[in-house]
């Protein structure tokens, strides 16, 4: 364990815990979602990883921040955002338009409507790699932090999250169509629509596999487009790996950043202006979570303890 003032063992309590805690969340979640097999596989590797040792279970209850985070998002499939507000189809198109239109063949095209007209088979292989990196780049980069320095690991995954948060708030206030629906069902909005890989189907064509397929089928809402938290997460890894002095690592972090806010737009997943936003709720977590550790100690003292809990 390190040291006797550092870290959970395993008790008499942890392991009532930890049961009523796994549990718990099965049960609501096949109350408010239903069952799903995503939801045990999480729960048997949180008790694997925390009953293994005692790295593997200072390791689970570090990225317990990333476990809560997506129980939060699976969550928002029970409560649609579409329910709450007016989703912006026609609006967000018109001003993409407007904003970023492109002339091609005589007629005034959005980014996506030109990039669709205009696709290239390396580009779609090209674009795919990058967008496969939209969450095994961060979750590696968090798991190099964890080893290497558990402060920035800590501060790494609270920013992390923060951003999110933002992006969910922004999701209720201003639900939003994304360009492949415009494409496939016009301005007509049709609750329920089921998540669908649109451009991201031709990697998945080129290699006879249904990886992007087999990902958004599993998305909590289609009609959350604004702001693209893919376009969010490159720019916070980016932000911490210059922070954390990385060097040449930061050039291909760099590069996937870009690729990723490319691919977005190529594959009609976002328009530019959510990819804006989405850069733009990045910055804003960042600046907010810098600014709470400043201004308010006891955020600091809560790091500080959680710290000591996974050394």
């Amino acid at each position: 364990m390190g040291s006797a003032n550092h870290g959970v063992k395993v008790n008499i309590r942890s392991i009532i815990i930890i049961s009523l805690l796994s549990i718990a969340y099965l049960a609501f979640s096949t109350f408010l979602i239903g069952y799903k097999p995503d939801e045990l596989t999480l729960v048997l590797i949180f008790n694997v990883l925390f009953y293994a040792s005692a790295i593997t279970r200072k390791f689970i209850l570090g990225f317990t921040i990333f476990i809560v985070y997506w129980i939060i998002f699976d969550y928002m499939k029970a409560f649609p955002n579409y329910n709450y507000n007016p989703v912006h189809i026609a609006q967000l198109y018109n001003a993409e338009k407007h904003l970023f239109g492109i002339h091609f063949n005589g007629k005034l095209l959005t980014p996506n409507e030109y990039w669709l007209a205009n696709t290239q088979t390396y580009i779609d292989v090209i674009s795919g790699l990058f967008y496969l990196c939209w969450i095994p780049v961060p979750l590696g980069f968090a798991a190099y932090l964890f080893f290497k320095n558990k402060k920035q690991f800590l501060n790494f995954s609270i920013t992390f999250v923060l951003v999110n948060m933002l992006g969910f708030i922004v999701y209720y206030a201003y639900p939003a169509a994304p360009p492949w629906f415009v494409q496939q069902h016009g301005f007509h909005f049709i609750p329920l629509t089921m998540g669908n890989t649109a451009g991201l189907a031709r990697f998945d064509a080129f290699f006879h596999a249904e990886i992007f397929k087999n990902i958004y089928t599993k998305g909590s809402n289609v009609f959350a487009a604004m702001p693209s938290l893919h376009s969010s997460y490159p720019v916070i890894v980016l932000y911490y790996g210059l922070k954390n002095r990385l060097g040449w690592v930061n050039v291909f972090f760099a590069i996937v950043t870009v690729g990723i806010w490319f691919t977005a737009v190529y594959a009609s997943h976002h328009y530019v202006l959510d990819v804006l936003a989405g850069i733009t709720t990045a910055c804003l977590g960042i600046a907010l979570f810098n600014f709470s550790v400043k201004k308010f100690p006891a955020m600091q003292q809560a790091l500080n303890s959680y710290q000591r809990v996974i050394s």
